[in-house]
């Protein structure tokens, strides 16, 4: 009898030490899913995993345009495209977008593009979906010149198409 006595205790006191273990993991849980952030925004942890098919749509507009295939790389576009950059906020044609791919391709021979990472990112109401490149770009003039920058794009999609890009520009220190 003593022995089961001493077994429902035992028992007992397990079950407190495991409802208290499961509450500190629901509390650590909640805290790393809404920590106390230091700025407060709409809709802050927004973005899931999104679609590789967009990633793919995307890496392909790039590789056409890196060779020099602007017909092919505009292909990926949208009719009219929002393009935000340096100095830059435009609305513009797949006609518009080619006449400025083709002035960017005027004085350059080569280009390559060293990709360091991509990602493709849907909203949690799936109503925004982004690829964002990042990269560095070199590129040789036709005298024969290179230079690199490191560029980041956020890509928005839309039915496959890209319709959005926002691009920002590191151009890298001047080596002596």
């Amino acid at each position: 009898m003593r022995k089961t006595i001493l077994l429902c205790l035992a028992t007992i006191a397990m079950s407190c030490n495991s409802s208290a273990e499961k509450d500190t993991v629901k509390k650590d849980s909640a805290e790393a899913t809404h920590p106390d952030y230091a700025y407060t925004i709409k809709n802050p942890d927004n973005w899931q995993t999104g679609s590789t098919k967009n990633t793919a749509v995307v890496l392909a507009s790039l590789k056409a345009f890196e060779n020099n295939k602007l017909d092919e790389c505009i292909g990926y576009f949208a009719d009219t495209v929002s393009w935000k950059s340096d100095y830059m906020e435009s609305k513009l044609s797949r006609q518009g977008l080619k006449d400025l791919f083709i002035s960017s391709w005027k004085d350059v021979a080569s280009m390559k593009i060293n990709m360091e990472d991509f990602e493709s990112v849907i909203s949690k109401d799936k109503k925004d979906e982004y690829v964002t490149l990042w990269y560095v770009q070199t590129t040789t003039d036709k005298k024969g010149k290179t230079d690199s920058i490191f560029i980041s794009n956020d890509l928005k999609m839309v039915n496959g198409k890209i319709t959005e890009l926002n691009e920002t520009i590191r151009h890298f220190p001047v080596k002596k």
